[in-house]
């Protein structure tokens, strides 16, 4: 029997590259860190999102779209810096072949998509999606992951998987300039371990994980690092992978491009410290600062560019935000990103789902305010923001200013279209004329609407998700040396290797684009070590 190929990390980019091997009859050897039942990593808490060109979806909903639309696209978004070429090419490679080896591939495991496409990342200043992309799966990340760790687990060629969790890889072994193996700590038992393969493929994530690390390659864009800042990763991802690949001889880049979202709360029940959930920001509500005015000049509006709103609230005097609306709004527009709190989609409950688009999402609502520490209620102003101070201990928050802000804004809401002059109101009227905006998205909804209430405050911190850099590579998911040539027996798929390239997103993603690099990424690496 020819050596196995020894994969470091079993989430989605290293259970894609396994069921690639496997396939073929290649041995595996798939060493992760956490526990059996934590197999396939972040991907499992995801919404289950994939970047998709040219879908049967977007063709029945009259969408035009093309892999050269899709790349210049990608190229506005991402405003790559001059000597981003291998980062180019991996885009261009992804929008040209995603059609094919990710959503013709998860289709063929027995997934299905929802027949609505969001369009998400639109661009703001910067020109984002141009049209539809973000394809749903049915079941969420929470679905897609079950499916393929059962087709790893329940594989033919099972035999050939060698699966091994609690094993913390901390270098790897080389021999004439060639990665031959691995080494670590079961840490199970606490006893070290070797193991050699024909080649490596390092699957075990980013950095986003390790906050000393994200303090050190904190943008400046973002001003200083956040004096409260949640996470919607686990601790797990600390960046040891890059840190073994560099000593190794790889390059590492752009760990400084990370993605993160602006409106993230405490999670009501965390599993680590910083523990936070990024919630879908209502559209219709008002956001505002850590005073209770209104963030401008440009308003805040999520559905158009996630890394302006970061910005803005980082940079704010303290780095915190709120919105502020009331309970139809909520019910309507309130969102939580990821699996766990969206269990229609996730128990692939058509009923329950058309359900909660009609009627309003009110069992999220009731769980948010009465778990999350997030989330404070009242019948009127006053009310509202003594309980808003009571929060964050301060008194930073007038009543009466944060009264003139929502009627300020309330009276653009009820103004007839010709005196309307609100940018967030445009954007609202822009986003519900596309169908699957416009089912979620209310129309014209005063906050002080008396027939609407109780208000409701949601603080909101950022919250970091993703690294978009990491170990770069050739478009073989080849490691490459700070010359630019490969490390043989060395790849790497994933996050881990920014999603491929050391930086395939550059400053912004498209969403969509993390699951569907992971499976991208994966597919490549097996084949290029099947010989193909």
């Amino acid at each position: 029997m020819s050596q196995s190929t020894l994969i470091v990390g079993g989430g989605l980019a290293g259970i894609v590259t396994a069921l690639e091997l496997l396939d073929a009859r290649v041995p595996v050897t798939l060493l992760d860190r956490d526990h059996p039942e934590n197999i396939g990593g972040l991907a499992r808490w995801s919404f289950g999102g994939l970047f998709v060109v040219d879908s049967p979806q977007q063709r029945k909903l009259n969408i035009k779209d093309s892999p050269e639309r899709a790349y210049q696209d990608w190229l506005s978004y991402a405003e790559f810096e001059p000597d981003d070429h291998l980062p180019r090419q991996w885009a261009e490679a992804y929008t040209a072949r995603c059609r094919t080896e990710v959503y013709d591939w998860v289709l063929g495991k027995g997934l299905t998509f929802l027949p609505a496409v969001q369009w998400l990342e639109r661009g703001l200043f910067q020109p984002g999606n141009s049209v539809p992309r973000f394809h749903m799966v049915w079941g969420l990340g929470k679905g897609l992951m079950h499916t393929l760790a059962s087709r790893l687990l329940n594989h033919p060629n099972r035999h050939l998987l060698d699966l091994r969790f609690r094993h913390r890889v901390t270098d790897l072994v080389t021999a004439a300039g060639a990665v031959t193996g691995v080494i670590g700590v079961d840490e199970s038992t606490q006893t070290p371990f070797e193991v050699t393969g024909a080649a490596v493929v390092i699957a075990a994530g980013g950095i986003t994980g390790n906050f000393e690390l994200l303090r050190k390659n904190w943008h400046p864009d973002f001003g200083s690092f956040p004096d409260t800042l949640l996470s919607g990763t686990d601790p797990l991802a600390d960046g040891a992978s890059a840190a073994i690949a560099e000593q190794a001889g790889g390059r590492i880049t752009h760990l400084h491009h990370q993605w993160s979202y602006a409106a993230g709360v405490h999670h009501p029940e965390p599993r680590f410290e910083h523990h936070g959930l990024s919630l879908v920001p209502p559209k219709s509500a008002l956001w505002v600062n850590y005073q209770g005015k209104r963030i401008g000049p440009q308003p805040l509006v999520s559905g158009f560019d996630t890394r302006f709103l970061v910005e803005r609230v980082a940079r704010q005097e303290k780095q915190y935000s709120w919105q502020i609306l009331n309970r139809k709004i909520a019910e309507k527009e309130l969102a939580v990103s990821g699996s766990q709190y969206n269990d229609a989609l996730v128990n692939q409950d058509k009923v329950a789902f058309i359900k909660g688009i009609l009627l309003g999402n009110k069992p999220l609502v009731n769980q948010m305010i009465d778990q999350c520490i997030d989330f404070v209620v009242a019948d009127n102003v006053a009310d509202l923001t003594q309980k808003m101070n009571a929060l964050t201990g301060t008194f930073d928050i007038s009543s009466d200013t944060l009264r003139q802000q929502i009627e300020a804004f309330d009276a653009q809401v009820s103004a007839p279209d010709k005196f309307r002059n609100d940018d967030q109101l445009r954007r609202i009227a822009q986003l519900r004329s596309y169908m699957v905006e416009r089912l979620r998205t209310c129309n014209r909804q005063p906050i002080l609407d008396p027939g609407a209430g109780p208000l409701i405050a949601i603080r909101e911190f950022i919250l970091v998700r993703k690294t978009l850099g990491g170990i770069q590579t050739n478009l073989s998911c080849q490691v490459l040396n700070p010359a630019g040539t490969p490390i043989e027996g060395l790849y790497a798929v994933g996050e881990a290797a920014g999603f491929g390239g050391g930086g395939i997103h550059g400053k912004r993603a498209l969403e969509g684009t993390f699951l569907g690099g992971c499976i991208f990424t994966g597919r490549v690496a097996a084949g290029v070590i099947r010989g193909e």
